[in-house]
């Protein structure tokens, strides 16, 4: 079982980026499902989540520029990011809490991270 992150890259400040986030692997369901994020030097935020039956709570420092979705049947989340500035500038790291047995546990999962650079 893995998360597999991609839609990172370079982008001018103002541009926009969509990351987007598949869950693979002998999968028995996923509750939240989140974006982090950690700019050099500082510590891990939480950037967005989303649980599974689509409840939305974002950093106010994305309020208003970044919507999170996912798409149940694709166990994939995604990031939509508008208006970017520079200190948007990290490693994105997707999240979930998946449940891949038959017991009735979930565990968190990280994906390996995509790299969003917002020039000025």
């Amino acid at each position: 079982v893995q998360l597999q992150a991609s839609g990172g890259g370079l982008v001018q400040a103002g541009g926009s980026l969509r990351l987007s986030c598949v869950a693979s692997g002998r999968i028995f369901g996923i509750k939240d499902m989140a974006w982090y994020r950690q700019a050099p030097g500082k510590q891990r935020e939480l950037v967005a989540s989303i649980s599974a039956g689509g409840t939305t709570n974002y950093a106010d420092s994305v309020k208003g520029r970044v919507t999170i979705s996912r798409d149940n049947a694709r166990n994939t989340v995604y990031l939509q990011m508008n208006s970017l500035k520079p200190e948007d500038t990290a490693v994105y790291y997707c999240n979930a809490y998946m449940r891949v047995s038959v017991s009735k546990v979930y565990y968190e999962y990280w994906g390996q991270g995509t790299v969003v650079t917002v020039s000025s």
